[in-house]
């Protein structure tokens, strides 16, 4: 079988791998993640493009993982400290009518990685393993795929990358382990605890930001810099930045465009972010429902995780000292090439059970959500629901697919918004729609929707045209804690209205249809009862709304056994109800 590389594809670097004779190998060196586009001729990639940051910074493209499946709405918390323009879709602008998408980029950096990978390997390479920070959500993942049909690779599988690093790891921890995955690179940050366990590689919970990493030290430091500094150029603040943050990384002070700057400086500079990543640290211990001293190992992933401020926090939070047997730079992409091997089917001997950051629901009658699949969820994974029309003669049904872990859709991130129609015209309630998600081993979320009476069916693969800023995920994620209450009391009450409006339906039309049977004073009870819920429904309290719906229950109990009484002539031969009981029990004694 052709040969299935592993590729690392990062913010500030980016590397192949792939299993040579059982070993996991290095394939031809680092790319720099940067793409220049000269005004004529072809781009520039890695490392030959690198001149280029200062002498055509408005065409020198770098730190574009970040843009990857962003569009309106994401534009203008992206673009500080860019120095190439960044449209409001977040399309990268080289001049008035030049443009590339984030995807393009990449897809420059993975065709340099392919043919890197070739030279190596000595034969074609055309299908690839690729990994992503595991906070990555399905616009991000899905722009990721077309990266890489860009530029001609078949993408296998796509990976999280404190998983991947965990295959790695995994090799020289062969022992039942409960490790913490620390990965910091250039513009991204992940914290996964995953359970190692007779080969069986088991993630149990896993956080992070998509907008953390080391490019935001460079920015603290090129900020502090350019206050030093008059007039400063900004390409050169950030490259003085770099090169300042690698130097300090083993050294206590350094020269930089004419400025002294001390280690101390420096992480009295960086502190605040390197205490973001503790605080995702805490919340996913939280999630996994683990002690910091109950982590037997803490594996450091990225290269961020050089600077030695960063390696003390995280050796304080856990009460060990992190290990750092593999080098940070090459770990993600040596256990993408593992997992490309096992998918190859050359190893049986490692399995990856990995799971969904978010949960993935749909919006149900008056707002709320209903959850198919939770936070967490071990993915490959699929579920489904049965939902029902709310109105009668009800021809089409629209499934609005939200993620996100509050009660009601208005506080989660839609997805996507699904019609179905073709449903046969029924009384409300009669029609079964089974939504089906199954949300596959890339982290791909497909969606379909089913009448089980007609056979009439729809299906969606979500490809939203925009992603979520990762500050609203973790703003999202310790919202849903804050105001658990709120949202509880929220759901009771759309629920409530909800069974409401379905007493107040069926009891409108039992009335239009039977209520001259009944006694005057139930007649009159049942219609104040339903005057009463009608009143109380529009109202906040769902206790007060129950309490009416039960009340119409009790006073309605003439009303509904009319109702039987009518449907029990039509089927036994004009009797009552009480008779048609009698004429049962007669038949089965002669039987």
């Amino acid at each position: 079988m052709a040969t299935i590389i592993g590729i690392d594809l990062g913010t500030t670097n980016s590397l192949a791998a792939a299993t040579v004779q059982g070993v996991p190998t290095v394939l031809g060196g680092i790319v720099p993640s940067l793409v220049h586009y000269p005004k004529d001729g072809p781009p520039v990639v890695g490392d030959a493009a690198r001149p280029f940051l200062l002498s055509d910074p408005a065409r020198t493209v770098y730190s574009t993982k970040r843009l990857m499946g962003r569009g309106h709405g994401d534009a203008r918390d992206l673009r500080p400290g860019l120095t190439y323009a960044l449209a409001d879709d977040c399309e990268i602008r080289l001049g008035v009518r030049e443009s590339v998408t984030a995807p393009e980029v990449a897809a420059q950096i993975l065709r340099a990685l392919k043919i890197q990978a070739e030279a190596a390997l000595g034969e074609p390479v055309d299908k690839a393993v690729v990994t992503v920070p595991a906070y990555f959500n399905d616009a991000q993942r899905q722009a990721t795929r077309d990266a890489c049909e860009l530029a001609g690779l078949e993408l296998v599988r796509v990976v999280n990358e404190p998983t991947a690093a965990s295959l790695a790891y995994g090799l020289q921890n062969t022992k039942t382990a409960t490790v913490a995955v620390y990965d910091l690179g250039g513009g991204t940050f992940d914290i996964s605890i995953l359970r190692l366990e007779d080969g069986v590689f088991e993630v149990l919970a896993t956080g992070g930001d998509t907008r953390l990493g080391g490019d935001d030290f460079d920015r603290a430091i090129a900020g502090w810099l350019t206050a030093q500094v008059p007039d400063l150029d900004p390409s050169a603040a950030r490259l003085g930045a770099e090169e300042a943050k690698k130097a300090l990384s083993t050294h206590t002070v350094t020269e930089v465009l004419g400025v002294t700057l001390t280690r101390e400086k420096l992480e009295s500079l960086i502190a605040p972010l390197v205490e973001q990543t503790l605080d995702a640290c805490r919340r996913c211990l939280g999630d996994a429902r683990f002690a910091p001293e109950q982590i037997d190992a803490v594996a450091l992933v990225g290269g961020s995780t050089r600077v030695p401020a960063v390696r003390d926090a995280v050796g304080r939070l856990f009460g060990k000292a992190p290990s750092a047997d593999l080098n940070p730079d090459e770990v993600v992409a040596l256990g993408a090439a593992l997992q490309a091997d096992i998918l190859a089917g050359n190893r049986d001997d490692l399995l990856l059970l990995d799971v969904t950051p978010l949960s993935l629901g749909i919006e149900t009658m008056g707002g709320a959500v209903e959850r198919l699949l939770f936070r967490n969820a071990k993915i490959p994974a699929s579920a489904t629901e049965e939902f029902t029309t709310s109105i009668d003669g009800q021809t089409k049904v629209l499934l609005h697919v939200v993620q996100g872990e509050r009660e009601l859709a208005a506080d989660c991130r839609s997805l996507a918004r699904i019609e179905l129609t073709g449903i046969p015209p029924l009384p409300a309630g009669l029609p079964k729609v089974a939504v089906t998600f199954l949300l596959d081993a890339n982290g791909i979320l497909s969606v379909k929707a089913k009448e089980q009476r007609s056979g009439v069916e729809s299906e969606v693969r979500i490809k939203p045209t925009y992603g979520i800023d990762q500050a609203e995920v973790r703003r999202r994620v310790r919202e849903s804690f804050l105001h658990a209450d709120e949202d509880f009391a929220a759901r009771m009450l759309a629920d409530m209205r909800n069974e409401a409006d379905a007493a107040i339906l069926g009891a409108s039309k039992l009335l239009a249809s039977h209520g001259s049977s009944l006694e005057v004073a139930d007649r009159e009870d049942t219609e104040r009862a339903l005057t009463h819920l009608k009143t109380v429904r529009e109202g906040d309290d769902h206790g007060v709304i129950r309490e009416a719906i039960e009340a119409l229950d009790r006073v309605g109990a003439p009303l509904a056994q009319a109702a039987m009484s009518s449907v029990a002539k039509e089927l036994v031969g004009g009797k009552t109800l009480a008779e048609a009981a009698d004429f049962l029990d007669e038949r089965l004694k002669e039987k």
